[in-house]
């Protein structure tokens, strides 16, 4: 049955988020490849992770984003091929489009989003022009006539819950929080190997071709004050919540530099302008992971919070 699955080609795989969806392809029986510069790189971590992505039976291809002949040969040994590219590599996905085109084997091309919805976004300075050059993608590859899936992940645990939802803080919070914005607007926490499993199911799925997935666990969409309640009742602390209203926020995110001003504005529009989870689906155009995908047996976040107890 294993052949029968698309063969996954992840760019940017060694990345925080793409080591993630290498695993998943793997471990959900997609023949996964896994693009990578150096094959035998020197440091020893990167080393490790490529020798636990051979071990899972994944593929290592040689190819670089700024060679296009590497990349034309990599696509071609693909049906899905997944960007998670960072976010200096962004605008240079054209380059991954351009590649894919000529290759012509690529059924679903799935580029580097996993943020906010590029498309919906009203997010500030700095971050707006983070989200621009990733709706330009969006658009290169409609323009390209390539099928795609676009994925809108929430926030990712691994970045927003060590600190238990604070934007700037370097640790979970002891007697006192700042929360951006009232605290009562919604935002989504997902982890990352949970996007990844998401977005491999979504690689062979008609339904979510040409669509843009949104992972919003149910149980991990929460308040900033639901977050904190959930955390008080795991230490039997009670902390202390400092308020911060948009005109606050709006004037440290001036006031900051990088990348604390990119941080600051990302954290303002999701929980201050609700960009996560205060808005319904439009079927012509989305598609709820939650609903494709009921059986996922996603860590939520209760469970997440434990590994800081």
């Amino acid at each position: 049955m294993a052949s029968e699955k698309s063969k996954i080609l992840v760019v940017g795989g060694t990345g925080f988020l793409g080591k993630h969806v290498v695993a998943a392809s793997a471990r959900l029986g997609h023949p996964t490849l896994a693009l990578v510069r150096d094959t035998a790189p020197s440091d020893p971590a990167k080393a490790a992770l490529l020798k636990s992505f051979q071990d899972a039976g994944v593929t290592l291809v040689k190819g670089d984003l700024y060679d296009h002949g590497s990349l034309v040969s990599a696509a071609k040994l693909a049906d899905v091929v997944i960007s998670t590219v960072g976010s200096r590599q962004i605008g240079d996905q054209t380059r991954l489009i351009a590649a894919i085109k000529e290759a012509g084997t690529v059924r679903r091309f799935f580029p580097s989003e996993f943020g906010l919805d590029a498309d919906r976004t009203g997010a500030v300075e700095p971050a707006r022009s983070i989200f621009a050059g990733k709706a330009a993608i969006r658009r290169a590859a409609e323009a390209a006539g390539v099928p795609y899936t676009f994925v809108v992940s929430g926030y990712f645990a691994g970045f927003a819950l060590p600190t238990v939802g604070q934007a700037l803080a370097q640790g979970p919070p002891v007697d006192k929080a700042v929360v951006l914005g009232d605290g009562a607007v919604k935002a989504v926490y997902v982890e990352e190997g949970d996007i990844g499993t998401y977005t491999v199911l979504a690689a062979d799925d008609p339904r979510a071709e040409n669509k843009t997935l949104y992972i919003r666990p149910p149980a991990n969409t929460l308040s900033h004050d639901e977050l904190l309640a959930l955390w008080e009742k795991k230490t039997g602390k009670t902390i202390e919540r400092v308020y911060l209203p948009e005109d606050a926020v709006l004037k440290q995110i001036q006031e900051s530099p990088v990348p604390v001003n990119i941080i600051l504005a990302i954290g303002h529009a999701v929980y201050v302008r609700g960009e996560q989870a205060g808005f319904e689906i439009d079927p012509a155009k989305g598609v709820d992971a939650s609903e494709l995908y009921p059986d996922v047996k996603y860590t939520t976040v209760d469970e997440y919070l434990n590994r800081f107890l």
